[in-house]
Order: structure tokens, then sequence, then C-alpha cells
């Protein structure tokens, strides 16, 4: 398919999961009857963000940890068919092992693809973690083990990345190279009260790297964040569309809402044919990139 409608959930979450769950498949429907084909949720959308606080301790983080599948991911599977929607399911809490329900295992901050038909095609465990003021994801997440995946769905071929992805480009370019047609970053990202953007502006990096990467990649980027204030953080919104070129094609302002916008993926195939990055690569030249610093 060439013209495919994609929908950005701008959710601000509540404190219990249930009631976030709740929301979301609303938010869903609503996406579903605006003429949304593919439907994308933010990173962490069952929780509050619980990681703004170290040691692993944060909102009783261990209360939303799950398995997959589960509850969530049935739920989930359901609305993706009643809705006849693909659904890149932002991310949630994963508690993986044998043990899960007694909180052991490792953890991992995993997006779920559903086709729309509410097949489960698989999941996408978060690779980058980060570790920083107020994001200290390395106290609640393993590094992913997935691998970076492309899902071949009703409406196209999607990878979901997330959130501290977003900064790099070698994410952006294997999915590429694997097919995908849109990259879809689920996300949690703000400004945090007492924390300078001493840099520059936060929010205008976050988007322009992004857009980089749909330039140098010949791809839809769809990036969906969180909106709302959790204690000390302020989640900007923002999230956006933007063609192969980089061109925007949707914004969305600081609160919650729904993010529309219509995408050509022919004009992504001509852009990657006309500019030609991938045929001109020089990859026997790059393992400097896999060395360890």
């Amino acid at each position: 398919m060439a013209k495919i409608t994609i929908a950005l959930v701008q959710m601000e979450m509540q404190e219990g999961k249930e009631a976030n769950l709740a929301h979301a498949l609303e938010l869903i429907s609503r996406a579903a009857k605006k003429g949304a084909q593919i439907v994308c949720l933010p990173e962490l959308f069952t929780a509050p963000y619980f990681a703004n606080v170290a040691g692993g301790k944060g909102k009783a983080a261990a209360d939303f940890a799950e398995a997959i599948p589960g509850k969530t991911t049935e739920a989930l599977a359901n609305a993706a068919k009643a809705n006849g929607v693909v659904l890149v399911a932002g991310s949630i809490y994963e508690s993986a092992g044998e043990n899960h329900a007694a909180g052991k295992g490792n953890f991992f901050n995993t997006s779920c693809v559903f086709d729309a038909d509410g097949k489960l095609l698989g999941k996408y465990r978060k690779m980058h973690v980060p570790q920083d003021e107020s994001y200290f994801e390395k106290d609640y997440f393993a590094d992913g083990d997935t691998g970076f995946v492309v899902f071949k769905t009703k409406f196209g071929k999607l990878a979901p990345l997330i959130c501290y992805d977003q900064w790099f480009p070698e994410a952006a370019r294997i999915a590429a190279l694997q097919g995908a047609e849109i990259i879809f970053y689920p996300t949690a990202i703000g400004l945090v009260d007492g924390v300078e953007q001493s840099e520059g502006n936060w929010q205008e990096a976050w988007e322009n790297v992004m857009r980089g990467h749909a330039i140098a990649n010949g791809v839809v980027v769809a990036a969906c964040n969180r909106a709302g204030k959790e204690g000390k953080m302020s989640f900007w919104g923002g999230s956006f569309v933007c063609d192969a070129f980089g061109k925007t094609l949707a914004r969305g302002k600081k609160e919650e809402e729904i993010v529309i916008a219509a995408i050509d993926t022919e004009h992504s195939n001509s852009v990657r044919e006309g500019w030609r990055f991938f045929y001109n690569r020089r990859p026997e030249s790059y393992s400097k990139i896999t060395e360890k610093k």
C-alpha cells in the first residue's frame, strides 16, 4: 500500500495501570474512527514514568511489571482486531523469565506489534538504555536482546524503536536496511525542573536528529511522545511524523491529543532511489563503528 494513515496517541498518564490501559484502548478506538490504519502508543503507556527515581524504586515500579504475552497484550490484541488497525503498542515494563510473577528475572522496556487481525507479530526490547538525571533506566531495564526487528503488517513494513534509540543512527540504519518503510519511536521525554538546557533547545535537537534518520534512510519517521506533567517532569508532547525527505507532515502540541498523518511510501521509494544512499554505502570501511570505545 502506498497511501497509509497513521495515528500517534499522545497520552497523559494516570497512576494506575488499569486506568492507563483503559484510556489507551479508548484512544485507539478514537484514532481508528479518524481513519487511522496504524496506531502507535507512547513509551511505558501503562504507567507513570517511574524511572525518574534512582535505585529501581520509582512509583512502586514492580507493580507495573508484567509478562508478555499477558493481560495487557491480550487487551491490545483485541483492540487491534476490533478496530482493524495495526498497533504499535508503545512499550510496557516486561518481566521476563519463569518467576516473573514473583518479581524476579530480567526486566525490559518492550514494544509489541499487532497486525490488524489482532495477531501478536512479535516484540522489540529497547536496545539503548539511558542513565541520566531523572532518567535512571539502567536501574529498571536490562539492555534489549532482540536486536532490531522489522515487522511485515497489513499496512506495510515497520520497525519499533524506543525513546533513547532515537539518538543512535545505527538503529535507524539497520531497521531501514532490513526493509522498514516506517520507523516508530514510542517515547517518554521532556524537561526536568531544575535541570538547565545548557546545550540548547532539547526538543529541537530531539526532532532534528530523527528528521536526519528519515532523510539518510529514505523512510518515514514517527515519534509518539507522552504529554503532561508528572512530579518534576514535564513531557513536551510534540509527537510528529516526517516523510522520507524530512518534511513534517503533522506535529502535536503539548497536551494530550491524537496526531494524524497520511503518508506515501511511494514517495519514500522515490527518495531512496533518487538519492541512492544505500547503493553508495562503503560497509567495508565502517568497522570503526562496531569497536568498543
